[in-house]
């Protein structure tokens, strides 16, 4: 018995050291400590969005003809009526001349024959007086009073010969016009082809040709960005976007949805998506935005502060691994979710400020149970 008494203890002993033994390491991790904070829900583009301008003119002559003037290069800044280039005009201009002096000679025709006219019916006045009198016959009235109607009636038609003198005038003057190019809107000119002295034609019905001027208003810049057609029910007119520039690493810019398009595109072997149009709220004037630029945009569906988690951090089923300091074991947790983003999630139950866990999955092995230490803190202690 007095054996057995003292072997009892020593066991104990023994088990105890060896518990400590066979006791797991804790294995380093980094915590995060939940806080409340911004939560966002957002749509993005499915393939990168293009800035674009507002309005670009591909401006191209009506007719053919030799360039006698090239006014422009490319970069240029031009200003809205401002003369870009110009064809050969001598022909056209020895048309207006010619149909200038038509309409001259028609308003000096108007003007005989009115006259005209007037002597004809003051003829008729006289002799209406001496056929009262007797001292003229009918027939010489009947004479006088047909060659003023015909006086009248061509005073009449020299009116209506005006006005078709005045047309052809105009149409030649139109078709002198059409042989300069001048800028509908003030921008920048993006490209020019033509040099001066080539011949340049206007294109064919059904086969395009490069325009003559392509004319682009930087002061004005959208971007249009494809997004899921499942997202797009979602997005309304004036909803505030965040725009990145591949050219600008780094940098954000703010911008409103400003149009949806009103049809589903359907392209082969991609997903069928929507067209969103973005405009600049404002550009930084040290930045120089070029139409073209690939871009991509963060449409903001919703906005909380609220108590919020990494969304790596969750687990299939909504849960998180929370630490339990007292004991130093990784506790599953299931949370209640609210708004989410692939960077944070709110947490509508289940955890509080203050709780730490584990934010995301960079160590494999760790489950429920698992036994951690917080970096920073002294090995094996909470």
């Amino acid at each position: 018995m007095r054996k057995l008494l003292i072997t009892i203890p020593i066991v104990v002993c023994l088990a105890a050291l060896l518990g400590f033994w066979v006791r797991p390491e804790p294995v380093p991790v980094e915590l995060v400590a939940v806080e409340r904070g911004e939560v966002e829900t957002l749509v993005a583009n499915t393939r990168a969005g293009t800035v674009k301008a507002c309005r670009r003119a591909h401006l191209s002559f009506k007719s053919g003809g030799q360039v006698s003037e090239l006014l422009i290069h490319a970069g240029q800044r031009v200003q809205a009526g401002d003369v870009l280039m110009r064809l050969r005009q001598d022909d056209l201009e020895a048309r207006v001349a010619e149909a200038r002096a038509r309409l001259d000679a028609q308003h000096n025709l108007r003007e005989q024959s009115c006259r005209q006219a007037s002597q004809d019916r003051l003829d008729q006045g006289r002799l209406e007086r001496l056929a009262e009198r007797k001292l003229a016959s009918q027939d010489q009235l009947e004479q006088s009073a047909t060659r003023a109607r015909l006086s009248q009636l061509l005073c009449s038609g020299g009116e209506a010969r005006i006005r078709e003198a005045q047309a052809s005038l105009d149409l030649q003057l139109a078709q002198l016009d059409q042989a300069t190019l001048r800028a509908p809107f003030a921008g920048i000119v993006a490209e020019i082809n033509g040099e001066l002295g080539e011949v340049v034609t206007p294109s064919p019905p059904g086969i395009p040709t490069p325009p003559a001027v392509d004319l682009i208003d930087d002061q004005c810049l959208f971007v249009e960005a494809p997004i899921d057609e499942v997202d797009a029910g979602q997005v309304r007119p004036g909803m505030p976007v965040r725009i990145s520039l591949d050219a600008f690493p780094g940098r954000t810019f703010a911008g409103r949805v400003s149009r949806i398009a009103p049809f589903v595109r359907e392209l082969e072997k991609q997903a069928r998506t929507v067209d969103v149009e973005v405009k600049f709220e404002r550009v930084p004037p040290d930045l120089m935005l070029l139409s073209g630029y690939s871009a991509d945009v963060e449409i903001l569906l919703d906005q909380r502060q609220t108590l919020r988690v990494p969304t790596e951090s969750l687990l299939e089923g909504g849960r998180v691994l929370r630490y339990d300091p007292g004991s130093g074991h990784l506790r599953e947790q299931r949370v209640e979710l609210g708004l989410s983003n692939w960077r944070w999630s709110e947490v509508r139950g289940g955890l509080a400020v203050g709780d730490r866990i584990l934010p995301g999955l960079q160590h494999e092995g760790l489950a429920d149970g698992s036994v951690v230490s917080p970096s920073g803190a002294p090995e094996g202690r909470p």
